[in-house]
C-alpha cells in the first residue's frame, strides 16, 4: 500500500473512532441540561437524580471524546502537509475559532458544572450545564463549517499556487456546511436518545426504579422521535444541496450511471461498476429521484471520466443502510411513546430498545462514510485531489507504525469507555434520600 492509502486509512480510522464518542457528547449534553432545569423548575428530585446519573455517563464520554480528537488536528500537519498548504489559509480559521470560543467555553463551564454541586445556586449550576450543551454544538458548527468548505469551496481566490479566503461571511455561510451542520448535530441527538432508551429499557426489564427508568424513557423517546423527524426533513434539503454542488456524489449514492430526465428511484437496486450498469434494478418509483434532488434532469456517472468517479458499491450501500435505519428510529421512538403507561410490560420492545443502542452510532458513522468516500477523489471537491494533498516526506513505514500504534490506543480506549459506561449505567442512580 503506497502512502496516500495508508494516510487516509490511519485519518479514516481516528476519525471514525472519535465520532463514537461526539454524537452522544452533543445530544446528551442537552438532555442533563433539560433534566436539571426540569428539578429547578419543579423540585422534583427525581430529575437532580436523573441528571446526576446520565450525567456521569455524559463526562464518561466527553473525557474520552476529548482525548481522541487531538491527533486528528496533527495529521494535517504530519500526513496531509500539502494539503494544510493549499488550504490552510481557509480550513485553519474555523477550527481556531472552535479551539479559542467553543472549546474554551465548554471546558470552563463543564469544570464549573462538575465542582459547582451545592456551591452555587441551583439556577446557576442548571445554566452551567446549559452553556456546556451549547458550547459543545457550537464546536460542531465550526468543524463542520470546515468540512462543508471541503465538500463545496466558496469564498477563495487561487494565488501564489494556494487556496486563500477572500470571504469569510461565504465559507461561514455556505449552505453545504450549515446543512452538514443540521444533519449531523441531529444524528447525535439521535444517539443520545436512543442512548437514554436502551438504558432505561435495560432497567425496566429488571424492575429497577421503575417510575425512575419510565420518566426517562418518555424525555428519551420524544428527543429521538423529534430529532429523527428532524434529520428526515434536514436531509432531504441536504439531498438538494449535493445535487446541486457535488453531481457525482448523488449518482454515487443512487447508483444511477445515465444521465436521466424524470429520474426513477428503485427500491431494490444492485450496483455493478465492473460493467457500468447495475445488476438489479426493481420496484421504481417513477420521478421520485429527480423530486428529492429537486432537478428535473439527473447527471449519471458515465458524464464523468471514471478518474472522477467516487467508488460506487460503498456510497450506494452506505446512503440506503442510513437511510433505512432513519426510518426505524422513528418507529422504534414512536412505538415506546405509544405504549408508554404500560412500557415496563413491554417486553419484547424494551428488548429492542435496548439492543438499538449501537443503531444511531452505525447510522452516523455509514453518514460519514457517504460524505468522505462520495466525495472521492477530491480531497476539496473540484479544486485539490487527495493523491495530491499527502505530505511529500512521509514514508509508508512511517504511517504503517503510526498507524498500528493509534490502533492499539484507541483501541485500549475504546475497551476502557464501554467497561465505564456499562458499569455505571447498570448500576443506576444514587438511592432515593430518606
Amino acid at each position: 500500500m503506497d502512502t496516500v492509502l495508508l494516510s487516509r486509512l490511519q485519518f479514516a480510522i481516528t476519525a471514525a473512532f472519535h465520532f463514537i464518542f461526539v454524537p452522544l457528547t452533543l445530544g446528551l449534553s442537552i438532555l442533563v441540561a433539560y433534566m436539571e432545569s426540569r428539578y429547578v423548575a419543579t423540585g422534583d428530585r427525581d430529575y437532580l437524580r436523573m441528571a446526576k446519573f446520565w450525567g456521569k455517563l455524559f463526562l464518561i464520554n466527553f473525557a474520552l471524546g476529548v482525548v481522541t480528537g487531538i491527533t486528528l488536528e496533527f495529521q494535517f500537519g504530519m500526513n496531509w502537509a500539502e494539503y494544510s498548504r493549499y488550504v490552510g489559509d481557509i480550513f485553519g480559521s474555523p477550527l481556531a475559532i472552535e479551539a479559542t470560543l467553543a472549546f474554551f467555553l465548554e471546558s470552563t463551564f463543564i469544570g464549573v458544572w462538575i465542582f459547582g454541586w451545592n456551591r452555587i445556586s441551583p439556577k446557576l449550576h442548571a445554566l452551567s450545564i446549559w452553556l456546556v450543551a451549547l458550547a459543545t454544538n457550537l464546536s460542531a458548527l465550526w468543524i463542520l463549517i470546515a468540512n462543508g468548505w471541503m465538500q463545496h469551496p466558496v469564498g477563495y481566490v487561487l494565488r501564489n499556487g494556494r487556496a486563500e479566503m477572500v470571504d469569510f461571511w461565504a465559507v461561514v455561510t455556505n449552505p453545504y456546511g450549515l446543512l452538514k451542520f443540521a444533519h449531523t448535530v441531529l444524528s447525535g441527538w439521535i444517539v443520545a436518545g436512543f442512548f437514554v432508551l436502551g438504558i432505561s429499557a435495560y432497567h425496566l426489564l429488571r424492575k429497577n426504579e421503575t417510575e425512575f427508568f419510565k420518566k426517562a424513557l418518555k424525555i428519551g423517546a420524544t428527543f429521538a422521535l423529534v430529532s429523527s423527524i428532524l434529520v428526515a426533513a434536514v436531509g432531504d434539503f441536504h439531498a438538494k444541496e449535493v445535487s446541486r454542488t457535488q453531481p457525482t456524489k448523488l449518482a454515487a449514492m443512487e447508483s444511477l450511471w445515465e444521465t436521466t430526465n424524470d429520474a426513477p428511484m428503485y427500491l431494490i437496486l444492485v450496483p455493478d461498476p465492473k460493467n457500468e450498469r447495475n445488476a438489479v434494478e426493481a420496484i421504481g418509483i417513477p420521478s421520485l429521484l429527480s423530486i428529492l434532488a429537486g432537478q428535473k434532469e439527473i447527471k449519471g456517472l458515465k458524464e464523468f471520466p471514471p478518474s472522477e468517479r467516487p467508488p460506487v458499491t460503498i456510497t450506494f450501500l452506505s446512503f440506503r443502510l442510513m437511510v433505512g435505519l432513519g426510518f426505524l428510529f422513528i418507529i422504534l421512538a414512536l412505538w415506546a411513546l405509544l405504549k408508554f403507561k404500560t412500557i415496563e410490560n413491554a417486553t419484547t420492545l424494551l428488548r429492542l430498545l435496548l439492543w438499538s443502542i449501537p443503531l444511531p452510532y452505525i447510522a452516523a458513522q455509514l453518514g460519514w462514510i457517504v460524505a468522505e468516500v462520495g466525495r472521492q477523489p477530491w480531497i476539496v471537491y473540484g479544486l485539490l485531489k487527495t493523491a495530491d494533498a499527502v505530505s511529500k516526506a512521509v514514508e509508508p513505514a512511517q504511517v504503517v507504525a503510526s498507524l498500528v500504534g493509534f490502533t492499539l490506543f484507541y483501541g485500549a480506549l475504546g475497551i476502557i469507555d464501554i467497561y465505564l459506561l456499562a458499569k455505571y449505567a447498570r448500576k443506576g442512580p444514587e438511592p432515593k434520600e430518606v
